[in-house]
């Protein structure tokens, strides 16, 4: 077993992020199994333009991947922050700011999901029907949505995301074994 905590102090610390130099440009999303998509992510303290900017290249990459949403540290930023475009209902492009969810419905639903860091994966994922989440807008506004359908699946992948936590985690058995031979692919790729 990996030790995440570890893992993440090695890979920064408060003290280097808050001094790194972020061209928001140059961030791409990084695929399993780059460390940092193994780290809890840490709270955004205030809204900068440099966190509006970091937001508005992972609403770009997320289109341009033909996702539905995207995590921080998917794009190597070990930010509380995540994007979603959920088509249906339309809802536009939205930041969600160190979200917090909130379960309503807990009875569990199985449906497929696939992630922008683990190419060619999609497997059935059991999650809550019915969630809440409360987070912060770029203009530092406090907003509270509700689902229980596609976009309460996107808000709680995503906030996985900002805890380390991978589909891959969340695979059902037969899944796993299926998905064996590409998990294997992906590791040995990352550790090129």
């Amino acid at each position: 077993m990996v030790n995440r905590t570890h893992l993440w102090c090695d890979l920064c610390d408060r003290r280097s992020i808050a001094n790194m130099t972020i061209v928001p440009s140059e961030l791409r999303i990084v695929s399993y199994p780059h460390p940092i998509l193994r780290g809890k992510a840490m709270p955004i303290e205030s809204i900068t333009d440099e966190v509006r900017a970091v937001a508005q290249r992972m609403i770009d990459l997320m289109h341009m991947a033909e996702g539905v949403g995207l995590a921080a540290p998917q794009v190597a930023m070990p930010w509380r922050m995540f994007v979603t475009s959920v088509p249906d209902p339309p809802d536009g492009d939205r930041v969600y700011i160190n979200p917090r969810l909130e379960f309503t419905i807990p009875e569990l639903v199985v449906h497929e999901e696939g992630c922008l860091s683990i190419p060619g994966i999609n497997v059935d994922i059991r999650r809550p029907a019915g969630v809440r989440v409360t987070a912060t807008d770029l203009e530092g506004n406090e907003f509270t949505l509700e689902d229980d359908d596609f976009r309460a699946r996107v808000w709680q992948h995503e906030f996985d995301h900002l805890n380390g936590i991978l589909i891959i985690d969340k695979m059902m058995p037969m899944d796993r074994l299926a998905n064996r031979r590409a998990i294997r692919d992906l590791e040995a790729a990352g550790s090129a």
